[in-house]
C-alpha cells in the first residue's frame, strides 16, 4: 500500500488484514524504493499523487521490479485520461476516492484471481510443450486428444475461434496453441479480458481513440486491434462484453475494419480473433449477455475444453508435471505421489479444474515432509454428497458439496477456502449465496 495518508492507509490496513491478507505500507516514493529489497507482493494499492512523485510516472517503475505484481490505483482526483493512462501503464483497476469497501474489496478479489490466471497459464503453457516431441504425452484422455487435434487442424486458418469451457480448464493455453501453429506466429498474441475492464474504457480499449474523443482526451491512443496487428487478439469472457460493444466488435469483423472512438478514418483489421467464455453459450444469449448474430460470426470453428472430472485420464499427468515444477522452485526432493494420494487425486471431482489442481499440488509439496506426496499433504476430501442435493444436477451437486467440505476444513475461512479451491472470493460468495450454503 503506497499512499501518504495515515488514516488511509490505517483503514486499508484493517479492511484487508480482516479478509486475511498481509499488508505493508510505504507513505512515498521512496517507501516504495525501499520495499522493493523485500519480497514481492502480489498486489500494490498506489496513490496517484504522492509528495515527492506522481504515481502514473512509479507505474512503469512498479512493473519493471515486480513483472507477476497486479497495481490498483487509487485517487482522489479521478478524470478519464487518468484511468486510460494508469491502464496503458500496466495499472489493472481504478478506484476512486473516497471508496466504498464492498467495491475496493471487489476490486482486490479480481486483481488477485487475475494474478492467478495468469500464473497458472504460464504454468500450463510449460506443461503443454511435454505434448510433442516424442515426450510422454500430457493429455491422455480421448477428449482433450481431440482438442488437440481440432486445434492443429483449424489454426492454420483465418477464421475466428470461440473457445468454451469452465473457468480454470486452460482455454487461455488453448489460445496460446492456436496462435502458436498459425501463420501469424512470429506477430503478437494480445489478450483482453473483457470482464476486467470498466464499461466506459472498453470500447477505446479495443479501438483507440482520437484527441478530444472525450474529456480529457489530449493524444491519440491506439487500441488493442491495431496492437495485434499481423497476429492474434484473444477476447477472454467475451460474454461480459457490454451489448452496445458487441454490436460495433460484430460489425469489425463483418468488415474486417475498425474506427477509433471520436475518429473518422477506418483502419484495417489485420488480426486473428479468439473469444472465449466460461459460460454456457445457450445461457448467455437468452440472458442477453451475448448477441446471437456475434456469437454465430465469432464461432465458425468452437472449441469445447472438457471439465477436468469428465477427463480422468489426465489428473495424474496433469498433476505429475505439476509436482516436477513446484518441487524444482522450491528445492525438494519430491518424485511422486503415493497410491493413496493418486487415488485420492483420481476420484476427487475438481470444480475448480485445472486450476484447482496446480494449487492443491502446490500446496501439497509444501506440506509434504517425504519423498512423495501422502494422502495427509492433500486438503482434498472423498466425503460422499449431501442427499440434501438431490434436487441439484450432479454437477451442481459435486459442487456445493466441495464448497462445503472445504469450508469445513477451513474452519469458515472463505478466503483460505477459496484459495484451496482455486477460485477468486467473490466468485465463492457467489456460490455460497446461490447453492443457500449456511457458513
Amino acid at each position: 500500500m503506497v499512499d501518504d495518508a495515515p488514516e488511509i492507509q490505517e483503514l486499508l490496513a484493517i479492511l484487508l488484514q480482516e479478509e486475511g491478507h498481509e499488508v505493508s505500507k510505504a507513505g512515498d516514493a521512496a517507501g516504495l524504493n525501499e520495499a522493493f529489497r523485500g519480497a514481492q507482493p502480489d498486489l500494490v494499492l498506489l496513490d496517484l499523487k504522492l509528495p515527492d512523485a506522481d504515481g502514473l510516472d512509479l507505474l512503469p517503475l512498479i512493473k519493471k521490479q515486480w513483472a507477476d505484481t497486479e497495481v490498483i490505483v487509487l485517487t482522489g482526483n479521478a478524470t478519464f485520461e487518468a484511468a486510460v493512462e494508469a491502464t496503458k501503464r500496466g495499472a489493472y483497476g481504478f478506484q476512486n476516492k473516497p471508496f466504498e469497501s464492498k467495491s475496493l474489496l471487489v476490486a482486490v478479489d479480481r486483481a488477485l484471481e487475475h494474478k492467478r490466471l495468469t500464473e497458472e497459464t504460464s504454468t500450463l503453457r510449460q506443461t503443454l510443450l511435454g505434448m510433442g516431441g516424442g515426450a510422454s504425452p500430457i493429455f491422455q484422455s480421448p477428449a482433450m486428444k481431440a482438442v488437440v487435434r481440432t486445434v492443429e487442424r483449424v489454426a492454420p486458418s483465418e477464421v475466428p475461434i470461440l473457445i468454451v469451457g469452465e473457468s480454470g480448464t486452460g482455454k487461455e493455453v488453448i489460445a496460446d496453441l492456436l496462435h502458436a501453429l498459425s501463420p501469424r506466429a512470429r506477430g503478437p498474441l494480445v489478450k483482453i479480458n473483457c470482464a476486467a475492464l470498466p464499461r466506459e474504457l472498453i470500447e477505446s480499449e479495443l479501438f483507440g481513440a482520437v484527441k478530444g474523443a472525450y474529456t480529457g482526451a489530449h493524444a491519440d491512443r491506439e487500441g488493442l486491434f491495431h496492437q495485434a496487428e499481423g497476429g492474434s487478439l484473444m477476447l477472454d469472457e467475451i460474454s461480459e462484453m457490454p451489448t452496445d460493444t458487441q454490436t460495433k466488435l460484430l460489425r469489425v469483423l463483418q468488415e474486417k475494419e475498425y474506427r477509433p472512438v471520436g475518429g473518422r478514418q477506418s483502419f484495417k483489421a489485420d488480426c486473428r480473433v479468439v473469444a472465449a467464455t466460461n459460460r454456457k453459450v445457450e445461457d448467455a444469449i437468452r440472458e442477453g449477455k451475448l448477441r446471437e448474430d456475434l456469437y454465430y460470426r465469432i464461432s465458425a470453428i468452437s472449441i469445447t475444453v472438457p471439465p477436468l472430472r469428465e477427463r480422468r485420464e489426465d489428473i495424474l499427468p496433469l498433476a505429475t508435471a505439476f509436482l516436477r515444477r513446484f518441487a524444482a522452485q522450491s528445492g525438494r526432493l519430491i518424485r511422486d505421489f503415493t497410491p493413496a494420494a493418486s487415488e485420492r487425486l483420481n476420484k476427487f471431482d475438481w470444480p475448480g479444474n485445472v486450476r484447482q489442481l496446480q494449487n492443491e499440488v502446490q500446496r501439497a509439496v509444501l506440506m509434504c515432509e517425504g519423498q512423495a506426496v501422502d494422502v495427509h499433504d492433500l486438503s482434498i476430501s472423498t466425503t460422499p454428497q449431501d442427499p440434501a442435493d438431490a434436487d441439484l444436477t450432479l454437477m451442481e451437486g459435486v459442487e456445493r458439496n466441495a464448497i462445503i467440505q472445504m469450508l469445513k476444513e477451513t474452519d469458515g475461512n472463505k478466503l483460505e477456502a477459496a484459495r484451496r479451491l482455486g477460485i477468486g472470493r467473490q466468485t465463492l460468495y457467489n456460490k455460497i449465496k446461490l447453492y443457500e450454503i449456511q457458513v
